[in-house]
């Protein structure tokens, strides 16, 4: 028995439809769907097969429809098929069809919801990449946990995935980073400057003043001595001292978004150094490499939206012919100083994945990145000959929300919400399933009071709760009866005729939809519809497991139905399985018991 329902009856659906129209074109079969009905009262499942195939049979999809249900009346699995509306055909399942299921998920376990959608496709997933010019913060939060779950996702359906971390260490900020930090080394071994002294001595004034720096520069302090100072204690340093100052910042900042990330349940396969990356030439060569196939000119470009003839000064740049491959205007690569711009560094590290032989590239990015898609979007496909396709998902602003009035939440920095003060504040699982309780591309609202509190509001509790039922009934279960017969290799062997209450059969029905659901989500890169999902299918358990509260016959445990609770049981460990499975495409925790 497949663990795919649905993937089993559109089978059925595929050998019927190809015994009507026997050269059934191959791309006319694979938009052949089997789904759920919106109305259980028609049937089970619905097919469009009819619908999709006229045209090609040269049949009308009535006539093609009516074949269908004789061929599928017949089919294992169906007690019955019928014609509905134009077309389409309406597929009640046997009982048994959906009971046959339970057995499948217990001898899958949590690799249940596996499948080979994306076998043989390699995906780097890109995300966070953060400027490691501070403490990491509630905006990076959200794409840390989207880009990690969507990750985990995709390698679910099948896809061959790498988690990749872009390291931002080149450019202005990192050098301003870099004086801060000298500031606060300054500061360690006693200079008599003001901060205000000091910001009027470097170039564009001192920028990043948090206390985050502090620890970084009495690490310097206790590293050098005063070697990295004049002896005046003054601004002035020795030669060299800004690569030393940066590169010992960098590493010390990006040990601790490391640690946040750790703390978060992430972890990256790779982190990627911009400055290594400009270092060896990278973005010089992926522009000759433009400039042989044509795509590079010296031009100048309009002026930007909004922009005045009196406050727009034309400059000959080196330019892109984004345009060529979908974009609106085409990109400068060089500025009319002959430096390179941020572009070029971007599309130079996005040539190196090309060049590692990824076939899709997804950035994970906030929402002021937007006008970033297209422009990358095109010099991917200039630079891979149109083979690697290039995505984006963009998420929207987290506002922190506390007794219904925003928080600002930093101890350390005191202008931004911190992860790590998020995470003591309400935990891993809740900050991670929380984050993916909306769609990335809409902005939410964070509630801390509904992430604390243990009600169906917070959903996190609702689903972890779900699972913590379960295995409380296991427990008791073991109490009552030998242990080797309710392991989940004996009670995929159990008769399930036993499962016909409603509520049984929803729930079954409830399940049968998870493999479905992965390869949807991984297919619309939503990780939230996993989210979606487990809520759902924690709601029917617990509506199941209230209906026994109220009705004897219902209950788990039946000391006088031996076959019936063992049938019950099976049910109760393939939900907890399935929560498994879905809460590791996560990242989240599936609790014992709850306190």
């Amino acid at each position: 028995m497949t663990n795919d329902i649905y993937a089993l009856m559109r089978d059925h659906v595929l050998t019927a439809l190809r015994a009507i129209v026997p050269d059934l074109p191959d791309d006319i079969a694979a938009r052949v769907e089997v789904t759920p009905t919106r109305d259980q009262a028609h049937g089970d499942m619905a097919t469009n097969a009819a619908m999709v195939s006229s045209k090609a049979a040269r049949q009308a999809p009535a006539k093609i429809a009516a074949g269908l249900v004789a061929y599928l009346g017949e089919a294992p699995g169906i007690a019955e098929a019928a014609v509905a509306g134009p077309g389409f055909v309406n597929l009640r399942l046997d009982p048994s069809a959906w009971r046959a299921l339970i057995p499948a998920i217990l001898r899958s376990g949590e690799s249940y919801g596996d499948s080979r959608t994306g076998t043989g496709v390699k995906v780097n997933v890109e995300y966070v990449s953060a400027n490691p010019t501070g403490p990491m913060h509630i905006g990076h939060c959200r794409g840390a946990v989207v880009g990690d779950a969507l990750a985990n996702l995709m390698a679910k359906a099948g896809f061959e995935v790498t988690k990749e971390y872009y390291i931002n260490d080149a450019g202005a900020q990192v050098a301003a980073l870099a004086w801060a930090a000298y500031w606060r080394y300054l500061q360690a071994i006693g200079t008599t400057l003001t901060e205000e002294e000091f910001s009027n001595e470097v170039p564009g004034g001192l920028q990043y003043r948090g206390e985050y720096l502090i620890p970084i520069g009495l690490a310097l302090a206790a590293a050098h001595g005063t070697a990295l100072a004049t002896p005046d204690l003054g601004v002035a340093a020795p030669a060299g001292w800004i690569d030393l100052v940066r590169n010992f910042t960098i590493d010390a900042m990006m040990t601790e978004v490391r640690t946040d990330l750790a703390q978060l349940g992430v972890q990256q396969d790779i982190f990627s150094s911009e400055r290594a990356l400009v270092a060896s030439g990278a973005a010089d060569t992926t522009i000759d490499r433009l400039a042989a196939d044509g795509l590079i000119y010296e031009g100048v470009l309009e002026p930007p939206k909004g922009k005045t003839p009196d406050d727009w000064e034309p400059r000959p740049q080196t330019l892109f012919r984004s345009t060529q491959f979908g974009d609106d205007v085409d990109r400068p690569l060089r500025k009319s100083d002959g430096s390179n711009t941020y572009f070029a560094n971007d599309i130079a590290y996005h040539a190196d994945k090309i060049g590692r032989g990824y076939d899709i590239l997804i950035d994970v990015l906030g929402a002021d990145h937007g006008g970033y898609v297209a422009r990358m979007r095109a010099a991917v496909k200039a630079l891979s000959g149109n083979k690697t396709k290039f995505e984006a998902v963009l998420c929207q602003i987290v506002h922190i929300m506390r007794d219904g009035a925003p928080v600002r939440m930093s101890k350390r920095a005191g202008s931004y919400v911190t992860l790590s003060d998020l995470l003591d504040e309400v935990g891993k699982d809740a900050v991670r399933f929380t984050m993916l309780t909306r769609n990335a591309d809409a902005q939410m609202e964070f509630d801390l009071d509904k992430a604390l509190a243990q009600t169906r509001d917070n959903p996190v509790f609702y689903v972890q709760y779900a699972h913590a039922r379960c295995r409380s009934v296991l427990r008791a279960a073991a109490e009552q009866l030998p242990p080797a017969s309710i392991t989940e290799t004996a009670l995929a062997e159990v008769n399930l005729d036993s499962l016909d209450a409603e509520a049984e059969q929803t729930l079954i029905r409830r399940l049968a939809s998870w493999p479905r659901t992965v390869d949807a989500a991984a297919l619309a890169r939503e990780p939230h519809r996993i989210a979606f999902f487990l809520y759902d299918l924690a709601s029917d358990f617990h509506m199941l497991w209230n209906r026994g509260k109220d009705d004897a016959t219902l209950r788990f445990l039946q000391q006088d139905q031996p076959e019936r609770t063992l049938a019950r049981l099976a049910l109760v460990t393939a939900t907890a399985v399935t929560i498994r499975s879905g809460l590791a495409v996560l990242g989240v925790t599936p609790v014992e018991e709850m306190r």
